[in-house]
Parts: structure tokens; sequence; C-alpha cells
């Protein structure tokens, strides 16, 4: 019976030719031995499996053939080549950095540099996994690293170039290895398909390459994998079978049902994929690249970047058709953030249900939000409490006073800043970004609720009456502990405009409290004044009303003693001195 040989081994390329995915590095190194214009050091640097000691050595190989072809490959008939491709020449080294980092082995590396080549031009050393050298070793290395003798080339390869020192770095001409493409990684398995006598799908093989990840020697490790396991029919069904992958269905009948807004089939499809023993966590990032790919085929010039078969980009064109940009990229940023906070939820697959019920609630929130608010609306009031409601009032006509302050003292009227140089805080629907919504008092116990206006008189509507009512709710906050609210408020310069408020505060944080309190307080302003109020502008900007200056020691004595008339008697007992 013949011994298997695993197809990274049999089919290793031999020649620049048959290397695949790296034609810079190829074309940069034949050149290179066309004109004589060789390193003494090469740097090759890349991701495992893209071929970094394969290109080492078929460079090792080139460079000592005796006879070579036009087009820069070595012969394979001259002596060189043929003991090099049994193993048998001495003047090509490998030597494992991983195993033999020591400074002991770069000494006896450094002493073979001494003996010239037999039979050939030069002698080369190819030493694998470089960043595994000490440093003691890596300083060993310097100075043979930098001036070899005429015949010796040193072709150093590493998955991790940060790990090597910078003057190791210097020394060497560095060579960047890339990924190998997907498609590049189809065709040479379409080609090794053909060698071994197996039929296969286009969608099989693209799978593989897939699950590659770049590198084509994992991809021929798979494939190989694959056809024990298939014979020699390997179909797409067999892969993601084998491979415990994800088919393409469930996605397209997630977006679908998604789209029809069907939360009970999406739900029933979330446990069908858990009961084939799918991770939550890959399903859910498997949607966010099937999202990604019906955002690429929105656009003609951007399909190019789908790296799937043909029949799955055709359903992805077709699917994406059907679906606004506006909605997918909406579902992205939602799919996403359910996808990097997934690791902090108790309940996986609750958050992945979660998800999906959000994303099948998505286009009826789109709509809400661009569709015009109905006149009525905007008319109508928010309930002040449970037992209390506002009453509609009669319209006043306006009228203008100066900026009053708690003390009714006149300061100097605020003017009205203008709309283009101010900020606004954006209330409105943003794709991607969801619509806070305001808490009814009615609905939430956790709500704040406005100052007690039982029995209080309605004023007509007046910038005087306005920042006096303004500030009453401002003190009913700092009753109820909400400082940030209440000192906000007090520094936030209010003006009118028709029958809304227009607020400027100094900072975002304070507009957010403002904008969460919106509701109770229009109903407090509406209580209040016999003009109605239809609204509450906030915006962001530097506010022109000074903070109050702090108070002194004998301000804050004396309003201790007035809330608490048996404080100076206390203090005398104990001996303070009531002066400052």
């Amino acid at each position: 019976m013949e011994q298997f040989i695993v197809s990274a081994r049999k089919y290793r390329p031999g020649t620049f030719e048959s290397v695949v995915g790296q034609d810079h590095i190829t074309q940069t190194l034949k050149n290179a031995i066309r004109n004589n214009h060789l390193a003494q050091a090469f740097l090759f640097c890349g991701p495992r499996g893209v071929g970094k000691t394969t290109c080492a050595r078929i460079l090792a190989k080139t460079i000592n053939c005796s006879n070579l072809k036009e087009n820069i490959e070595p012969c394979n008939e001259c002596a060189s080549c043929v003991s090099f491709n049994k193993n048998g020449s001495f003047n090509i080294y490998e030597l494992d950095a991983a195993s033999n980092n020591s400074v002991e082995d770069i000494r006896a590396l450094v002493d073979q540099v001494r003996y010239a080549p037999q039979g050939a031009k030069y002698k080369i050393y190819i030493i694998d996994e470089v960043h595994m050298l000490s440093n003691a070793a890596f300083n060993a290395f310097l100075k043979t690293l930098e001036e070899p003798p005429s015949y010796a080339i040193f072709i150093l390869a590493t998955t991790e170039r940060h790990k090597i020192l910078p003057t190791i770095l210097s020394r060497c001409q560095i060579f960047d290895f890339n990924r190998i493409s997907i498609a590049a990684m189809v065709n040479h398995l379409q080609g090794i398909a053909a060698k071994e006598s197996v039929n296969t799908e286009p969608d099989a093989l693209h799978i593989i390459a897939e699950k590659a990840d770049g590198a084509l020697r994992d991809a021929l490790s798979i494939f190989d994998q694959m056809v024990s396991y298939s014979g020699s029919e390997l179909t797409y069904d067999s892969v993601i079978q084998n491979l415990n992958i994800l088919d393409y269905d469930y996605f397209f009948r997630t977006i679908d049902m998604v789209m029809e807004e069907d939360t009970a089939n999406l739900l029933l499809l979330m446990d069908e994929v858990v009961k084939k023993g799918f991770d939550p966590h890959l399903f859910l990032g498997g949607l966010c690249d099937h999202i990604r790919n019906l955002l690429v085929c929105k656009d003609e010039k951007t399909r190019s970047l789908l790296e799937v078969a043909e029949s799955a980009a055709l359903r992805y064109a077709e699917q994406s058709n059907k679906i606004s940009t506006s909605f997918l990229f909406n579902a992205l940023q939602i799919a996403s953030n359910y996808d990097a906070s997934y690791k902090a939820a108790r309940n996986p697959r609750l958050h992945v249900e979660l998800a999906l019920l959000k994303l099948a609630n998505l286009n009826r929130a789109i709509k809400l939000a661009l569709s015009p608010v109905p006149p009525a609306a905007e008319e109508k009031k928010t309930p002040l409490s449970k037992d209390k409601v506002a009453e509609p009032v009669k319209e006043a006509p306006k009228a203008e006073t100066k900026l009053q302050t708690e003390e009714d003292k006149p300061i100097k009227k605020v003017p009205e800043a203008p709309k283009s140089s101010i900020p606004n805080i954006n209330l409105s629907f943003t794709p991607g970004v969801t619509k806070p919504e305001a808490k009814k008092p009615d609905t939430n116990p956790n709500a704040v609720s406005a100052p007690d206006t039982q029995g209080t008189a309605r004023v007509p509507l007046s910038m005087e009456k306005a920042t006096s009512i303004w500030l009453e709710f401002a003190d009913g906050m700092e009753k109820q502990k909400k400082m940030s609210l209440a000192t906000g408020m007090r520094q936030a310069d209010i003006s009118l405009d028709n029958k809304q408020i227009r607020v400027v505060v100094a900072s975002k944080h304070v507009a957010d409290y403002i904008v969460e309190v919106k509701p109770e307080l229009i109903a407090y302003l509406n209580s209040r004044l016999e003009t109605e109020v239809t609204g509450v502008h906030v915006e962001v900007g530097k506010s022109k009303v000074e903070s109050a200056a702090p108070y002194t020691l004998e301000e804050r004595l004396n309003h201790l003693v007035q809330g608490n008339p048996a404080l100076p008697d206390f203090m005398r007992k104990l001996g303070l001195e009531l002066d400052y």
C-alpha cells in the first residue's frame, strides 16, 4: 500500500511560478537573481501557511542552479538541483530557531559559515521561526549577519516580526508576505482536485477557503480532511456538515423573517440553530457578516468585495435589492452592538433573541421616526401626575420683560443667540442611533414629578413669568435631590420664541437632564401660565448667566441659624466661636 502524503507536502511549490498569491515577492527575487543583486540576508515575514519557508527553499535552490532557465527558474537537472530535491545538499542548511535558540547553537552556525561551499556558488542558511532566538543569540549573530563571507546568504523566516531586534532588521532585506486570497486558494484547490480525480462543487471550495483564513497550508489540510470524509465527491452539504459551519440559508431566512416582522419564526429559527449544536455567538457573528455582504451588494462597484461563490453572490444581490440602505445600516449597528456585548450577557441565547426581536421591529421604528408629526399631537398636553391633569388654557398675547432672578431682582436681558452659531441637540431619528423615549409620569413610578401647583393662580405668558416659573421648577428639582439638574436650570439662558421656550445650557449633560424631564416641565409651565407652551427647545452653547458667587462662612452660619435657632446656644456650650 502506497504511503499517503498530505497535499501540503505533495503539491508544495518547487518553482517561483508555482507559488500562489505572492507574485510581488517572487518577481522581485527573480529580478535580483537575474541582475546579480542578491543581498547577504533576507527576512521573510507573514502569517502562517503563506509560503515563507517554501520561497526560501526555492530561492536557495535557484541561486545555486548551474543551468538556469530563461524565466529564472531552476532546471531540476544539474547536480545542485538533484541533490537539493533529494534533501542531500551540503550547501543548504535549515535551522529551526524554536528548538535551537541558544548562544551555543548560533556559535555552531557561525563556525560552519567559515567553510566555503562544495561544488556550488553559495552557501545558504535558512533559519525558520527566527523570532524565537534569545537576545544573547541575536547579539552573537549580529556580526556574522552584517559582514558574512561573499559566498554566505542568510534567509530568515518569521511570523512575528515585532519580536526581532531592530539591529537584526536593519541588516536584512525584508519581504512581507500577504494572506492568500479566497479566489487564489479556490483556483489552486480546483487544480489539486483535478489531479486527485475529486469532483468538487465551487461552493464547497469557497467554504474551505474561507475557513482557512488566508493560509494555503490550512486550506490543503482541510481539503484532505473533506476528501477523507466524503470520498471523490466533495459537495457543499458535506463540507458544512463536517466543518460544523452554519449554512448561508440560515442568514437569508433570518433577514426575510426580519423584513416580514415574523418574530415567532425568528425565535423558532434560533431554537433550530441551538439544537444543532451551534454557538449563539457564532450565529450572531455570521449575521453581521451577512448584513455586511448585503450592504456591499448595494453598489455595483463594491460587489467585487464579496468573497463567495457565484451562486451565493446572486442570492445576496437579489435580497439586497429588496432592502433599503438605511435599514441595513441600522441593522448592522444593532447586530454589531449585540455582538460586542455578548460576553457580558448572563443569558447568551436570550441576548441573541433580543437582537433578533429588535431587528424585526426596526422597520416599524424607521417608519415612525420618519413620519411627520400630526398637529394634534403637538398640541396634546402631558399629564402633570396621576391625579392632576393640566387644563387647556386660552392663548394670551406675547409680552417681553426683563429676566428675573429668584428674588425678582432685574438683571441684564439676555439676547437670543443666533441659531446658526449654537449646535442643536438632535432629538430626531438618526440611522443607527436609538432615539431616547421620554418617560411618562403616569406609567413610570420613578419619573421626576413636578412641584405641586394646586391652588396657584395662572398668569399670562411673558418672559418675566416664564423665568420665574422656570426657577420654581428648578427649586422643586433641588428638593427632590436633583442637584445637577437644578443648578443647570438656574444657570441656563432662556428666551421666548412664540409658544416655545428656547434654552441654552453650558453642557450636553445638563441638556440631557432637561430633555429627560421635558414632559413634566412643559406640564408644569402650562399649569401656571394662561398661554399654552408647546415645547422646550434645548441647545448647547455658552451660557451668559453668571454663576452665583459662593457663600461666605458668615452667610453659611446665618443660614444654619435661621433654620435652627437653638444652634447658637449649642455652639456656646461646645465653646465654639460664633464670629468669623
